[in-house]
């Protein structure tokens, strides 16, 4: 059976923070965690595109709200400010989106030095659930959602010579190592909750090829070379179907991974997605966690 976001269950009293949201995947994750009755805190780098993405979530006759806050995922500074401004407004956090994302853009450094995507991508987000994580433990059941992509079969390794592109920049391969890096995160972070017993659950989800504005900054005759060999894209509601199924489902593995059910994982309804050696190697698992804790200054979780 085909499962959709009607059969999300009842979020009711949940409290949702989506980053990235004010666009594809990250405003159809935020519009149906709110439609199915959750509080969403949606963030993005620019005001006007959270408010515009907020009034186009608000419904002014449901009781549960959305609202928006700030957020520069390329800055370790930026990321402790939000994270400090977050719990001391709202105190609670069920469901983390680790959803917001920069794809083969133009070589570029976040404010700390590392490269754009692996520093956004997932240095970021690494940052952001180790300051939440006082709020998501302290609710039982909560889950944190880490995006990856197919892309991530591509990289053959984490480079860790080359994270602040000190010696070269190729857009394709650093995305893949990005995306490597948060499937490694996402089941190192679950092997280290199994550890300390706390109550959260770490999964990765990745949208297929969908239809969204990631993609600007690719070639436009690489872009259409990819859709001629990839076929048609899905539209943004449909893959954002796989994050909202790790995010709510009660079918869902503790570690797990899931992505569209067709045929290569490009396209279809939230299945288990495959995850290869390289994503589950346990030392490589340990060595990213100690680079990205060294990195941000960040350690967690902690017994």
């Amino acid at each position: 059976m085909m499962w959709t976001k009607h059969n999300i269950p009842d979020l009711s009293g949940r409290r949702a923070l989506v980053t990235g949201a004010n666009s594809g995947i990250g405003f159809e994750t935020a519009l149906a965690l709110y439609q199915a009755g959750a509080d969403v805190v949606i963030t993005a780098r620019n005001e006007n595109k959270a408010k515009k993405a907020l009034l186009d979530i608000n419904d002014p006759g449901r009781t549960n709200r959305v609202s928006y806050m700030l957020l520069d995922l390329s800055s370790l500074a930026d990321i402790k400010r939000f994270s400090e401004a977050y719990i001391n407004e709202y105190t609670r956090l069920d469901l983390l989106i680790n959803n917001a994302g920069v794809m083969t853009p133009p070589a570029g450094k976040t404010h700390d030095g590392y490269e754009l995507q692996f520093g956004v991508n997932f240095l970021g987000h690494f940052a952001l659930t180790g300051h939440l994580f006082p709020v998501l433990r302290s609710n039982s059941g909560a889950r944190v959602v880490t995006l990856g992509s197919g892309a991530y079969k591509y990289a053959e390794s984490i480079d860790f010579d080359n994270l602040e592109s000190e010696i070269s920049y190729e857009p394709n391969r650093e995305y893949a190592i990005s995306k490597l890096a948060n499937l490694q995160f996402a089941i190192e972070f679950q092997r280290r909750l199994d550890h300390t017993g706390d109550q959260v659950v770490s999964v990765a989800a990745h949208p297929g090829v969908t239809d969204t504005s990631l993609s600007r900054h690719m070639d436009p005759g690489a872009y259409q070379q990819a859709i001629k060999r990839l076929g048609s894209l899905m539209p943004a509601w449909q893959g954002a179907l796989p994050t909202l199924f790790a995010a709510t489902s009660a079918k869902i593995s503790p570690g797990g991974y899931y992505g569209p059910d067709g045929p290569g994982e490009l396209s279809g309804y939230p299945g288990t997605a495959v995850i290869n050696d390289r994503a589950k190697d346990l030392t490589a698992g340990k060595l990213l966690w100690s680079y990205a804790q060294s990195a941000t200054g960040i350690a967690y979780p902690l017994t």
